[in-house]
């Protein structure tokens, strides 16, 4: 039976807590790199009748707990996602098998700020370094009782020396937003959780090998289960971005997951819904303001809720280096994550808009990193202006100044490019099909293509680590796959 649209219902405050926000339409949750997005989105499909207990088998924890000096609330909803290096309940065969050994250091392992707007219809995630740069709060330690100063350590430093609640304090004071709710998974449950949505689907554009988590995929698409979704999330060894490449990755496995939640008919099958969501609840930790009638209201708010419906980027980075008494970190660049922050909190898109098209292909090489000159090889007039202004609309970096050629009677497009920018000419190639490609020595690093008379428009494309707009943000159908 479904229930009419309405706010959560008022649940009893155990103690002195912060009040949760009042909100005008139902909310929804996502939890970063774990499906508690199927949970949600599947609650209006499934009903009251489906969820009712399943929050009982939440472990509860409160971060709210004697917090003062809060930043107010801005409008929609923002929930802290951590997940933990937590692998006391990892088997030996499963340590053996995705390189799980070792103690682990009760920090949090991943980190996400995710808002949903006000009318329910976007989910923006923003990704936060573990290793940011970061002042915490002074604060008491309550297993001793002794008082610690504030001072400088690494983000994900909060979470293991004051647990929750310090990291949630940490976070409200770096980014001035206010955290409604708090949701916390470990390397367990992620593989579990994985494992009952029926794995995701990945697509990589070059072979992706880490000897330290095992991962080892050639170029192309893959079905991962838990445990491999596992390597591919944990993994810094593939690229030189290390961590930051990581993220990405893991922004790119939350907009796989939402996908295949909800293109699958696993939110309409009861049965196999409820085995979901008693996996996921039973191993996921959450603040005591998150339970059945928000996931009810939040679900039946998300209909229509799709990949295209989120959007992902990483707090913008200003320097990267070793800080005395704090080690390698990452600094935040002062301006643009301010401003990151401020658009979280007045409830605006962070992806630039841009007109639905075509699926892009995937490239290896990001259009936005490649310069382009562009040539008129045609005595058709403005033929260059209208091939550079293409291209650029679909993410190439021309120079926006187009050239007549040397020649005006080219039949066949082609691109002159210095070898050493190969693979950029293969991309620039797969957005202009059909073209010839020549090697020039000692061209340099800008692309060349002039236009012939078989010229018949650019293909889209997109490289799975593309920049776009201020803050990188994409939308999640740009980083799933084709």
């Amino acid at each position: 039976m479904t229930t009419p649209s309405r706010s959560p219902r008022p649940r009893p405050n155990p103690g002195p807590r912060t009040r949760r926000p009042v909100v005008t339409r139902p909310r929804w949750g996502l939890r970063a790199a774990t499906a508690l997005s199927v949970l949600v989105l599947g609650a209006g499909a499934i009903g009251h009748a489906m969820l009712t207990g399943l929050d009982t088998g939440i472990s509860r924890v409160d971060p709210f707990r004697d917090m003062k000096n809060r930043p107010e609330g801005g409008h929609g909803m923002n929930l802290l996602l951590v997940g933990t290096d937590g692998r006391e309940r990892i088997t030996p065969e499963q340590k053996k098998k995705f390189r799980l050994g070792g103690a682990p250091c009760h920090c949090t392992d991943t980190i996400m700020l995710v808002h949903i707007s006000r009318d329910s219809r976007r989910a923006s995630v923003v990704s936060l370094p573990r290793d940011s740069y970061a002042e915490i709060p002074a604060y008491t330690d309550r297993a001793t009782g002794q008082k610690r100063p504030a001072r400088p350590v690494k983000l994900n430093a909060a979470y293991a020396e004051g647990g929750p609640s310090l990291t949630v304090r940490t976070v409200e004071h770096m980014t001035k937003v206010k955290i409604d709710h708090y949701l916390e998974v470990d390397f367990t449950s992620f593989m579990k959780t994985v494992d009952a949505v029926g794995g995701v689907r990945i697509c990589t554009s070059q072979p992706m090998s880490d000897r330290y988590t095992g991962l080892n995929l050639p170029a192309g698409s893959h079905e991962l289960n838990g445990g491999q979704a596992l390597q591919y999330v944990r993994s810094r060894h593939v690229d030189i971005a290390s961590d930051l490449g990581r993220m990405q990755r893991q922004q790119r496995f939350v907009a796989s997951l939402i996908e295949r939640a909800t293109s699958s008919g696993m939110l309409l099958n009861p049965v196999r819904f409820r085995k979901v969501a008693t996996t996921m609840l039973g191993s996921v930790r959450a603040d005591e303001g998150f339970g059945t009638e928000e996931m009810l209201a939040l679900g039946r708010a998300m209909r229509g809720f799709s990949a295209a419906s989120s959007e992902f980027t990483s707090v913008p980075i200003g320097s990267m280096g070793t800080v005395k008494g704090v080690g390698s970190a990452v600094k935040w660049d002062p301006a643009k994550s301010q401003r990151l922050f401020r658009m979280i909190r007045e409830d605006r898109p962070l992806a630039p808009a841009r007109a639905r098209k075509a699926r892009a292909t995937l490239v290896d090489v990001s259009p936005q990193q490649i310069r382009v000159q562009v040539y008129n090889g045609t005595g058709e007039d403005g033929l260059g202006r209208r091939v550079d202004g293409a291209l650029r609309a679909t993410g190439f970096n021309t120079t926006r100044t187009p050239l007549n050629g040397d020649s005006p009677e080219v039949e066949r497009t082609f691109i002159s490019y210095d070898p050493r920018w190969d693979r950029s000419a293969r991309t620039l190639a797969t957005a202009l099909r059909g073209c010839e490609i020549r090697a020039v020595k000692g061209q340099g690093r800008t692309l060349r293509v002039t236009a012939g008379a078989d010229y018949r428009g650019v293909t889209p494309v997109r490289a799975q680590d593309a920049h776009q707009g201020e803050f990188g943000a994409v939308t999640g159908d740009e980083v799933t796959c084709p």
